[in-house]
């Protein structure tokens, strides 16, 4: 197939996971002989951080100003053609998908639980159109479980299908040690207010409490004001290339997830596969259909405050150690890209 999409960022993973996701899967496509091309506006905070200018197995196409008659010509040259959450120009990219001859016209949702929550409290939503998700011929949702009905419900859409999220298990591997990223507990994430209090709950008051350990944060856009500790250090950013390399420094990782998300439940980050397919043991908080993904006590740990995290953290090596390989064996198993790939191609070709 040939496939154009008209998204966020692929090119750059400065604070957003629409990039390492999209850059799995068009790999993964690739490799079962199907092609992408995606579209992105070249927008000043991404190129500032760019790190991929090429896609392997597909085509980059950035622009600075909207062309319809480009968009167009590979809507019309196109077997599939998507318009993803977040696209900056999605409101006109759908308009251009659904007046071209593309034989497929689709919508993935990255952020569901963001999209419902936004139109539930009477926030627009600026990559839906006011016809909602109806006149698209098939909804990807990253997030599964009872989301799937609201978007029937709230937003028209015909056709759903859940595709979560994957890991790329050619870039996230067990990797080298490294002294810099050293540490008892880590963290790996973009900052969002909506994870802060479940993130002091499980990473700062734990690291308050061991003040001889060393925990280790890395992200983007932390607040001035964030409550950090002397035992806590700081990494600004970390390309995916460095990120075998930071779980594998880590004795354990937390992984917490966005709010919404979490209420929403069935919506399991990409972090949570990649920690798992680096070989960290993961702490996480708590949702709705986590189970589906990883056996709890088995495969993953999970904690609702300190206690739990510093309980977690006192386990014996060789009971974390087997459970970060049962975890990762599941992940190689069930959460790789190329099974995702797969799964929307069997999507497309049913729809």
């Amino acid at each position: 197939m040939k496939i154009v999409v008209f998204g966020l960022s692929v090119s750059s993973s400065w604070g957003n996971g629409h990039a390492p996701l999209w850059r799995a899967l068009i790999r993964a496509l690739h490799a079962d002989g199907h092609r992408v091309t995606f579209f992105e506006r070249d927008v000043p905070y991404y190129s500032a951080h760019r790190d991929v200018t090429a896609l392997e197995g597909g085509e980059l196409v950035l622009y600075a100003d909207w062309d319809a008659q480009q968009a167009r010509r590979a809507a019309d040259a196109s077997d599939v053609a998507i318009v993803t959450s977040y696209c900056p120009d999605a409101l006109l990219a759908t308009a251009t998908i659904l007046e071209s001859r593309a034989p497929l016209r689709c919508f993935y949702d990255l952020d569901t639980p963001v999209t419902l929550a936004r139109l539930a409290a009477g926030e627009s939503v600026d990559y839906v159109g006011s016809a909602g998700l109806g006149p698209f011929d098939l909804v990807f949702s990253f997030t599964g479980g009872a989301v799937l009905d609201l978007l029937r419900t709230r937003l028209g859409a015909r056709h759903v299908v859940a595709l979560y999220g994957s890991v790329d298990t050619d870039v996230h591997a067990p990797g080298p040690v490294r002294s810099q990223y050293r540490a008892s507990l880590s963290y790996l994430g973009t900052y969002a207010a909506d994870r802060q209090a479940m993130l002091e709950r499980l990473f700062i008051e734990p690291a308050r409490r061991r003040p001889d350990e060393r925990f280790v944060l890395g992200g983007a856009s932390y607040p001035a004001d964030f409550p950090w500790t002397g035992n806590v250090f700081f990494v600004r950013h970390l390309p995916p290339g460095e990120h075998a390399s930071f779980y594998a420094s880590s004795r354990m990782t937390v992984n917490i997830t966005r709010a919404a998300m979490a209420a929403a439940g069935w919506c399991p980050s990409g972090r949570l596969f990649e920690a798992a397919a680096c070989g960290v043991p993961i702490l996480s908080d708590r949702w709705p259909g986590l189970e589906e993904f990883f056996e709890p006590d088995s495969e993953i740990l999970l904690a609702t405050n300190a206690d739990d995290a510093l309980a977690a953290l006192d386990l014996p090596d060789a009971t974390l150690a087997s459970i970060a390989r049962r975890a990762r064996e599941r992940t190689f198993a069930e959460h790789t890209s190329a099974r995702r790939a797969r799964q929307m191609i069997e999507a497309l070709e049913a729809a």
